[in-house]
C-alpha cells in the first residue's frame, strides 16, 4: 500500500484544494466507481499485521540458552553410558525450566490486533451525493466522512465543515489529555506538530462533541496510526542484561569444564589408567562442573519476584524484565496521571481585588479558602461567591460520589470548578433549581468562551467563562465589594497582570463573568449575548503532582537514576511541574517538540544527558529520546499510556504501560504494567528489581561455590591418585536437589535497607566479579577440603571401604553446602547480625534438604541407587564438625574484614 505523499501539507490546503487532489467533491463526495478504483489503488483501510509467534515457537525459544544445550548434551552422554537415572534427572530439569519460562512469557504479540480494535468497524460517508454507511476497511482517500459525538474516526481526514463545538479526544494518539477543538480554517506553517494540526482528525481518535464533515486524506498504514504500527513492527526485541550474562556465564562454565576434563583425562592417561575408567572420571567431573539447577532456580526466582511485584502495583509481563528493572539508569515518564494525579484542581481564585488560595487535591470537595495564609469563610466575600456561582452555572459536568470517592462526569476543567464550589458549600442542584438552564452557546476555539443562559426570577442571566484576555475585552463592568461598577483601564491592567502572574506558574486560568437581561434576549448568538459583561473573577487550576512522587523522585536521584519527563503538554506547564517535583537538576534543560526538531543529531547527542523535560513531542521524538539514551549505554525505562507511546515503550529496555489509562496497544508491547498508574510504583519496582538481582547473585554465588567444591574434590583426588570420592549420581543429587532448595531460599532474602542508596550497576558488570570470584574460590576449596578429610579418614584411617568413605564425603559435602547457604546471604554482615530467622524460607529449605540427604543414606531403596551405607556415631560426629566449619570459618572471615576491610562485596 503506498504511503501518503509527504509533500502534501493538508493543514495548509483549503478544503477545495484537498478535494481537487483526490478528484472529489465537497458536497457529493466520491462516486461509487471512484471509490472502487481508489480501493484498488490504495488498498483496504486496515493495518497490516506482522506474523505473530505460535505457542510452539514460544516454547522452543526456551531452549535457546547455551547452558540448556550443555545440559541436554550431558543427559545424552549419561544415557550413552547407561546412567539412565542421571539422564532422566537432567532432562526433567530442562523441561521444568522450559515450562516455567513458557508459562510466564507466553504473551502473543497482539500490538496490531489491539490497534485494529481502535478502528471503527463502520463509518458514515457521503457517496454519490447520499449519506451511506460502509465498512471502515472500504474507506478511501477522497471520501467525505460524516462525524458526530461518539463516533470513532475511521481514517486521517481534513475538516471541511464543522459546528462550533466540534472537538475530538486525541489523548491516545498525541497525549493531549483534554478534547481538542477543531477548525476548518487553513493553518500557516509547514512544521506544525501533530497535536496542533487543528483542521485534521486522525484514525483511532473519537469525537467528543459537535458534528463535522471531513475529507479522507490517508488510510490504512498511511495514517498516523499506521506510521506508529510500522514503527512497532520495525523495532527488534533485544535480550535483557541477565539473559546476556547467563549466556556468557554458561559458555565460561562449559569452557572451564572442558579444560578441566581434558586436563584430568590427560593426567590419568599418562598414569596408565584404563580408558573407560578415565572417561567415567571425566564425566563425573563434567557433571560436577555444570550447575544443572541454575536455569530452573533463576526462572523460579524471577517468577517469585513477579508475585512480589504484584503487591507493589507492578505486573510483569516478560520474566527477565524483573531483573532488568534493577539495572535501570534512566526513567522516562509521561506527566499526566503518572507524575500528576490527572485531576484538575483549582489552586487560586482572584476576586474582590484579592487573591485567595485553595487547599485540597483532586475532586474530593475537601479544602479551605485562604487569604494571606489564613482560613476565611467564602460567604464573607461577595465577589468570591459570584465567581464560584458563574463557574458552577456555566458548566456541563457533574460531580459523582461513590462510597466517599468523587469522580467527574464530563470535562476535567469544569469538574474542577464544581469541586471548588462544593468546598465553599455551594450546591449545583440548588443553584440549578433556582436558575434553570434555558440555552447554551458551546465553547468555540475561535471565541474561546462558553455561555449558559439561565432563568433567574423574572429575568435571565447569561453566565460566561473563557480565556481571560478575550473575556475582558467583552466586559464593561466589574463586580467588587458586593456591587457593580464600570471597569477602568487600571482594572484591566491589574487583572491582566494577575492573569500573567498565575499563567507563569503553569496554572490554567479562566475568567468568569455574567450579564443580566430583563427579558428574553432577541438573538441567541454569541455576538449578541457575550458583550457588555460584568467581570466577576479569575480561577487558576492545575493537574497537581502526586504527593508520593516527590519522594519517589528523591529516591531515584539517591539511587543514581535520572528521571526524565516526556509530555504532550505545554513546556511552561511541564517545567513548573518538574520544579515542584524536584526533578530538575542544576543546569538542566527543557525542550519543546519544535526545539527538538531544530537540533542537529550531533547537537542532541551532546545535550541529551542535560535535558530532563520534553514537551509537545511526537511518537518519533519519543523513539529518538529512548535510542539516544541507549546509545550512551544507559538502561532505559519508558512509561506510556497512549498509542503514541507504544513504539518508544517497545524500544526501551523496560517498557512500562499504565494499567488504568493505558491503551491495549501499549500494554501489549510493554514489559511491565503499573496497575495504579503511579510513578512511585515504578520506583518501587526498580527497588524490587535490585533486590531480585542481589538475590540472583547470592544464589549464583552459592551454586558456583558449591560446584567448585565438587570440582576440587574430584580434581584433587585424581591428582593424588585416589579412587573417585563421589559418583556422578551423587554429584547430580547434590546439584539438583540438595543445593536447589537453599538456592531458592536465598531468592526470598529480604532486600538490603540501603539498596536504593547505591548507584545503578553497570550494564556490563558481570554477575560474578573478581572479588566475589576470589571469595567463592576460598569457600569452595574449604568445603572440598572438609569433604576430602572425611573421605580419606574413613578410607585410609578407619579402612572401612570405598562405599562408606564415599558416603562420608557425600554427606560432609552436602551438609557443609547447606550451612554455606547462610554465608551467602551477605558478604559483609554476620548471619547473627542479619538474624538467623529473618529468612524463614531459607531455614525451611535447610531442613528439607537435610531430611532428603538423610533419606538417601538411610532408606534402603535409595542406598541401592546412590551406593551409600549407614555411618557410625563417630562418623556422624566427624560429619557435623567438618560440615559446620564452612559456616564458622566464614563468620571469622567477616569479623576480620570488619576490622581490616580487605574486601567489599554487596
Amino acid at each position: 500500500m503506498p504511503d501518503k505523499e509527504p509533500a502534501l501539507k493538508f493543514w495548509m490546503m483549503t478544503p477545495e484544494e484537498v478535494a481537487a487532489a483526490y478528484n472529489s467533491d465537497l458536497k457529493h463526495g466520491l462516486s461509487s466507481e471512484q471509490a472502487a478504483a481508489s480501493l484498488e489503488k490504495y488498498g483496504p483501510n486496515q493495518l497490516q499485521e506482522a506474523p505473530s509467534r505460535s505457542p510452539l515457537a514460544v516454547f522452543f525459544d526456551q531452549f535457546k540458552s547455551f547452558l540448556i544445550w550443555v545440559l541436554i548434551g550431558a543427559a545424552i552422554v549419561s544415557g550413552f553410558l547407561g546412567e539412565w537415572v542421571d539422564a532422566l534427572a537432567i532432562i526433567a530439569i530442562v523441561i521444568l525450566n522450559a515450562v516455567l519460562g513458557f508459562v510466564q512469557e507466553f504473551r502473543a504479540e497482539k500490538s496490531l490486533a489491539a490497534l485494529k480494535k481502535m478502528a471503527a468497524p463502520m463509518a458514515r460517508v457521503i457517496r454519490d451525493g447520499e449519506l451511506k454507511q460502509v465498512p471502515a476497511r472500504e474507506i478511501v482517500p477522497g471520501d467525505l466522512l460524516e462525524l458526530e459525538a461518539g463516533d470513532h474516526v475511521a481514517a486521517d481526514a481534513r475538516v471541511v465543515y464543522h459546528t462550533t463545538n466540534f472537538a475530538v479526544h486525541e489523548a491516545a494518539l498525541t497525549g493531549e489529555s483534554t478534547p481538542v477543538f477543531k477548525t476548518g480554517a487553513v493553518l500557516e506553517g509547514e512544521d506544525i506538530p501533530l497535536a496542533d494540526r487543528a483542521n485534521l482528525v486522525y484514525a483511532g481518535t473519537s469525537v467528543s462533541s459537535g458534528k463535522a464533515r471531513a475529507m479522507v486524506v490517508a488510510t490504512g498504514m498511511s495514517t498516523e496510526l499506521g506510521q506508529i504500527a510500522r514503527m512497532i513492527q520495525e523495532i527488534s526485541l533485544e535480550t535483557t542484561p541477565l539473559q546476556r550474562k547467563l549466556e556468557q556465564f554458561g559458555r565460561w562454565i562449559v569452557y572451564l569444564c572442558f579444560g578441566l576434563v581434558g586436563l584430568i583425562f590427560l593426567l590419568e592417561w599418562l598414569r596408565g589408567g584404563e580408558l573407560v575408567q578415565i572417561f567415567l572420571t571425566a564425566v563425573s567431573l563434567a557433571v560436577a562442573a555444570i550447575p544443572e539447577g541454575l536455569p530452573a532456580v533463576v526462572t523460579i526466582a524471577l517468577a517469585l519476584g513477579v508475585q512480589r511485584m504484584v503487591k507493589r502495583h507492578a505486573l510483569i509481563r516478560k520474566l527477565p524484565s524483573v531483573e532488568t528493572l534493577g539495572a535501570a539508569t534512566v526513567i522516562c515518564s509521561d506527566k499526566t496521571g503518572t507524575l500528576t494525579r490527572n485531576e484538575m484542581t483549582v489552586k487560586a481564585v482572584y476576586a474582590d481585588g484579592r487573591l485567595f488560595t485553595v487547599s485540597g487535591i483532586g475532586y474530593q470537595p475537601e479544602g479551605e479558602f485562604l487569604l494571606d495564609d489564613r482560613p476565611v469563610r467564602p460567604a464573607e466575600f461577595p465577589g468570591l461567591l459570584r465567581t464560584l456561582t458563574c463557574g458552577t452555572l456555566c458548566n456541563s459536568a457533574r460531580l459523582a460520589e461513590n462510597q466517599g470517592r468523587y469522580r467527574i462526569v464530563g470535562d476535567p476543567t469544569e469538574g474542577a470548578l464544581l469541586t471548588l464550589a462544593a468546598k465553599a458549600g455551594l450546591s449545583l442542584e440548588e443553584l440549578e433549581k433556582a436558575e434553570p438552564l434555558v440555552e447554551e452557546i458551546p465553547f468555540d476555539s475561535e471565541r474561546k468562551m462558553m455561555t449558559m443562559l439561565r432563568k433567574s426570577g423574572h429575568g435571565f442571566v447569561a453566565y460566561v467563562k473563557g480565556a481571560p484576555d478575550i473575556l475582558l475585552k467583552n466586559c464593561s463592568r466589574i463586580f467588587e465589594g458586593g456591587q457593580e461598577r464600570p471597569i477602568t483601564p487600571q482594572d484591566l491592567d491589574r487583572l491582566l497582570q494577575v492573569n500573567d502572574s498565575l499563567a507563569r506558574q503553569a496554572l490554567r486560568v479562566l475568567g468568569c463573568a455574567y450579564r443580566k437581561f430583563s427579558s428574553f434576549p432577541e438573538k441567541l448568538e454569541a455576538t449578541a449575548i457575550e458583550k457588555e459583561l460584568v467581570f466577576a473573577g479569575l480561577v487558576a487550576m492545575i493537574d497537581p503532582p502526586r504527593p508520593e512522587v516527590i519522594k519517589a523522585i528523591a529516591d531515584c536521584k539517591r539511587a543514581g537514576i535520572k528521571p526524565v519527563m516526556i509530555t504532550g503538554d505545554h513546556k511552561v506547564t511541564a517545567v513548573a511541574i518538574a520544579r515542584e517535583l524536584g526533578m530538575l537538576d542544576e543546569g538542566a534543560l527543557a525542550l519543546s517538540g519544535e526545539e527538538f526538531d531544530s537540533l542537529k543529531p550531533e547537537e542532541y547527542r551532546e545535550k541529551v544527558d542535560k535535558i530532563q523535560v520534553y514537551a509537545r513531542v511526537s511518537p518519533e521524538h519519543k523513539l529518538r529520546i529512548v535510542r539516544a539514551w541507549k546509545d550512551r549505554g544507559e538502561v532505559v525505562a519508558m512509561t506510556g499510556d497512549g498509542v503514541n507511546d507504544a513504539p518508544a515503550v517497545k524500544e526501551a529496555d523496560i517498557g512500562v504501560a499504565m494499567g488504568i489509562t493505558g491503551t491495549d496497544v501499549t500494554k501489549e508491547v510493554s514489559d511491565m504494567v503499573v496497575t495504579d498508574d503511579n510513578f512511585a510504583s515504578i520506583v518501587a519496582a526498580v527497588e524490587e528489581g535490585r533486590a531480585i538481582y542481589d538475590n540472583i547473585k547470592k544464589f549464583v554465588h552459592y551454586l558456583l561455590s558449591c560446584n567448585l567444591a565438587e570440582i576440587m574434590v574430584m580434581f584433587t583426588a585424581s591428582l593424588l591418585g585416589w579412587p573417585v570420592p563421589l559418583l556422578p549420581i551423587q554429584i547430580l543429587w547434590v546439584n539438583l536437589v540438595t543445593d536447589s532448595f537453599p538456592a531458592l531460599g536465598l531468592g526470598f532474602d529480604p532486600p538490603d535497607p540501603e539498596i536504593m542508596s547505591r548507584p545503578p550497576r553497570q550494564p556490563g558488570e558481570p554477575i560474578i566479579d573478581r572479588r566475589r570470584a576470589g571469595l567463592m574460590s576460598i569457600q569452595g576449596i574449604f568445603m572440598a577440603a572438609c569433604a576430602l578429610v572425611a573421605f580419606s579418614y574413613v578410607l585410609f584411617v578407619e579402612n572401612e571401604g570405598i562405599e562408606r568413605a564415599r558416603t562420608a564425603a557425600f554427606i560432609v559435602l552436602s551438609v557443609s553446602q547447606l550451612f554455606h547457604a547462610f554465608n551467602c546471604r551477605s558478604q559483609m554482615k554476620s548471619v547473627f547480625e542479619l538474624g538467623l530467622f529473618s529468612n524463614l524460607k531459607l531455614v525451611y529449605a535447610f531442613l528439607v534438604s537435610l531430611s532428603l540427604q538423610l533419606s538417601v543414606v538411610y532408606v534402603p531403596s535409595f542406598q541401592k541407587i546412590f551406593k551409600t551405607q549407614n555411618l557410625t556415631l563417630f562418623d556422624w560426629g566427624l560429619v557435623v564438625v567438618l560440615s559446620s566449619l564452612s559456616l564458622w570459618g566464614m563468620e571469622i572471615v567477616k569479623w576480620l574484614n570488619k576490622k581490616l576491610r580487605f574486601y567489599r562485596v554487596y
